[in-house]
């Protein structure tokens, strides 16, 4: 009896963390991958255009963590435009990193980023305020981070006009 107590609670510890494990892994893919951003930019004839990117597959053998579409960054917002698009997963934020540059390997939660906000969606149209005072032009790329993992899903160089 003493036995089937402790295989009983050694099997239900060990679904628990397994179900709990699960449910952070499939959560995103399940509920969240087939939200489409639609934020717009109010008043873009009025804001002043600082630079432009378009994100990229990081590392094309790895299926998971992808990224593609335009960004544009303005004095006082970045916006991921219509076209933008990433794997889903959980935990991803949209920095601006002050390098040159980003790969895979680069120990970007080591640099004096940006966090601009968590990712409100895998696609579409997303708007990002900027802190005021920052030197925009010291942050080469834009990059969406798995805060989670420590892991680039996507980075989008910056061309300044």
């Amino acid at each position: 009896m003493k036995r089937a107590i402790i295989v009983f609670t050694l099997g239900g510890a060990i679904g628990v963390v397994a179900g709990f494990a699960l449910g952070i892994f499939a959560y995103p893919y399940i509920f969240l991958a087939d939200v489409v951003a639609e934020e717009r930019l109010e008043n873009v004839a009025d804001k002043n255009l600082v630079a432009t990117g378009t994100f990229i597959h990081a590392n094309p053998s790895d299926p998971i963590h992808y990224g593609s579409g335009g960004v544009t960054l303005y004095d006082d917002v970045i916006h991921l435009e219509d076209d933008f698009e990433v794997g889903p997963g959980p935990a991803y934020h949209v920095y601006l990193v002050p390098l040159d540059e980003v790969t895979p390997n680069s120990e970007v939660d080591t640099t004096m980023y940006i966090d601009l906000g968590r990712l409100r969606a895998f696609k579409g149209s997303q708007v990002y305020p900027i802190p005021a005072g920052i030197e925009l032009k010291k942050y080469g790329h834009a990059i969406v981070w798995c805060e989670r993992f420590g892991v680039l899903i996507s980075p989008a160089k910056l061309a300044f006009k």
